[in-house]
């Protein structure tokens, strides 16, 4: 073989990589499917059973990624936890139109394939799918030499969700007098990470030597899924919303008929260390509200009677509490008060 021939391994694509890489996710994710699933992985398409106990079935799609998180990742070099990330972006989606997770596939670009941070990854994804009780059944692996910088490489995941006609969550079913109930984050989640880096760069912050901003901004997004779809199943909820970006403001007011209004006492809401921080880095109140979600990352809109018989679904951590109601207004959204920061 002639040695200056051009080869796809030489152009920077290794083939024989991705093949070890692929074998890898397969006897990763077909630990736990047993005989009742396919077994997709390798194939061209994904190939998934509907469940029989949906008598008027509707499919719910989401897609997502985590932004620049990864960049969080790379510069600390721990990859295991932004596949957590990757799935709740997309499933805590999906749970606010009262659907059930059934599928989830990943696409993954870099520029030369690394076979331990890729399995690491996918080892994340394949955690956070069991987490929300939902298959990893196919996806995507590019190599794309002179797309990507050395090391870097970006992530974007897609899920679908089975609903009953009859149980989807809707406008129509939020009332005037309902009360808003904020459930705790599990930080940043993976919004704002452009803003955060910003701040870290413009004050020469060396992560890996901060302790706390290590820890705090490496943190996988907390996924809501059993929590929700068992209040769904109780019929104890009558709207939620994933508070993603664009924060409160823009996630409350997507879930709100024309006819009422989101009042939200900003007093009542329970602040993170980690969003202190960021607001002592000369952040304004507005810009934190827009970009981060503050420390409520998902919100339940239910009938007071139901209040006490909620709190018994989620963990210590994660106890849902009262932050305002829904009035009969037609600007949607009001906030009352200041967020106490200190």
């Amino acid at each position: 073989m002639n040695k200056n021939s051009f080869t796809y391994k030489k152009s920077g694509v290794d083939i024989d990589a991705a093949d070890k890489f692929i074998k890898f996710i397969s006897s990763t994710t077909t630990k736990k499917r047993g005989k009742k699933k396919f077994n997709n992985i390798g194939g061209f398409g994904s190939i998934s059973n509907l469940p029989k106990n949906v008598k008027r079935p509707k499919i719910v799609a989401c897609t997502d990624g985590v932004g620049t998180k990864i960049e969080i990742a790379n510069l600390i070099n721990k990859h295991d936890t932004i596949g957590i990330d990757l799935v709740a972006m997309s499933v805590n989606d999906l749970i606010v139109q009262g659907a059930t997770p059934l599928l989830f596939l990943d696409y993954i670009s870099i520029n030369k394939i690394n076979l331990p941070k890729l399995k690491s990854i996918i080892r994340g994804i394949v955690k956070g799918c069991n987490i929300s009780n939902c298959n990893l059944v196919g996806g995507e692996t590019a190599e794309m030499p002179g797309t990507y910088e050395k090391g870097k490489f970006d992530i974007a995941g897609f899920a679908v969700g089975i609903v009953d006609e009859k149980k989807i969550l809707n406008k129509n079913k939020i009332k005037e007098n309902d009360l808003i109930l904020a459930i705790p984050s599990s930080g940043l989640h993976s919004n704002g990470y452009s803003l955060v880096r910003n701040i870290i760069k413009k004050n020469k912050i060396n992560i890996n030597k901060n302790t706390f901003l290590k820890k705090e901004l490496i943190k996988p997004t907390k996924i809501y899924v059993k929590e929700i779809l068992s209040l769904i199943r109780k019929n104890l909820i009558n709207g939620c919303a994933n508070i993603t970006g664009g924060g409160l403001p823009d996630n409350i007011k997507r879930v709100i008929p024309e006819k009422f209004c989101a009042e939200i006492d900003l007093k009542k809401i329970r602040i993170s260390k980690i969003f202190r921080w960021l607001k002592n880095n000369n952040v304004n109140d507005n810009e934190m509200l827009r970009t981060f979600n503050c420390g409520v990352g998902f919100c339940l809109i239910v009938n007071p009677k139901n209040l006490s018989k909620i709190s018994r679904y989620f963990s210590k951590n994660y106890k849902p509490y009262v932050i305002g109601k829904i009035s009969k207004r037609k600007n949607r959204l009001k906030f009352n008060g200041k967020i106490n920061w200190s």
